[in-house]
């Protein structure tokens, strides 16, 4: 019984991908309400202990398991993109042309700072040629940006793995941080919440606080965030990494 079981679960196993997620949420929601009072949300709770149970998987977190191979599908880029590009059928474009100045300035900022600070830690971790504190300083932009310029400048695999494993710190720090933090940085508007997408970039964290926060506000957190990883993918190959030549 229990083989036949398993045999129809792994036959459907985008379903059951839906079904564990959906649990997982329902529980993380009822401790987020019943046990902390609502202080941590039950997105973050969920978000922690989702990468808990990836933890105890393989290289591709519990999808390693023929059982829950369908999470590859249900977590992976196609699915995602899709549910970012639906919501921008909720955005105001009037709205998202009120944040158009603020929206640019937080892009061209929030690229450099995080360059910048990526630029540091490569520094502070023994790294001094240009090539991999180029790719490093990238990948603090986003896990995107950072193999997009390790490959164009011919960063090794292991610098590249570096840039790779800062942009994903990133995002969970951002998907998690979000909404702890939003009441008191006044992130409860379309203008904010573009202006910090331009500032943040990665739009997984992106949108994945914002939906924490405010399902409302996604799509203008989304659509600034889109837009730095591009930004990120123009500059730091060409401008941001000579300007480290020239600094370095």
């Amino acid at each position: 019984m229990s083989e036949l079981i398993e045999e129809v679960l792994i036959k459907n196993d985008l379903l059951f991908a839906f079904l564990c997620v959906g649990l997982l949420m329902w529980v993380c929601f009822w401790v987020a309400k019943h046990l902390v009072g609502n202080r941590i949300p039950g997105v973050a709770l969920a978000i922690v202990a989702g990468l808990g149970l990836a933890f105890l998987g393989g290289k591709k977190g519990l999808a390693d398991v023929p059982l829950f191979a369908g999470l590859a599908l249900l977590g992976g880029s196609m699915l995602r993109d899709f549910a970012v590009v639906a919501t921008a059928m909720g955005a105001d474009l009037d709205k998202i042309r009120s944040a158009g100045l603020a929206g640019t300035v937080a892009l061209f900022v929030g690229v450099l700072l995080s360059f910048v600070l990526g630029v540091a830690v490569a520094f502070t971790l023994g790294y001094t040629d240009p090539v991999s504190l180029t790719t490093i300083g990238a990948g603090a932009c986003t896990y995107i940006v950072g193999p997009v310029t390790g490959g164009a400048l011919g960063a090794s695999s292991e610098v590249i793995a570096i840039s790779i494993a800062a942009g994903v710190v990133k995002t969970i720090v951002t998907t998690v941080a979000t909404p702890l933090v939003a009441r008191s940085i006044g992130l409860d508007n379309p203008h904010s919440a573009a202006v910090f997408g331009g500032l943040i970039g990665t739009t997984s964290g992106v949108a994945a606080g914002l939906a924490a926060t405010d399902t409302r506000l996604v799509p203008y957190g989304a659509l600034t965030a889109t837009f730095y990883t591009g930004l990120g993918c123009l500059l730091c190959p060409s401008v941001l990494f000579l300007l480290v030549v020239w600094v370095v």
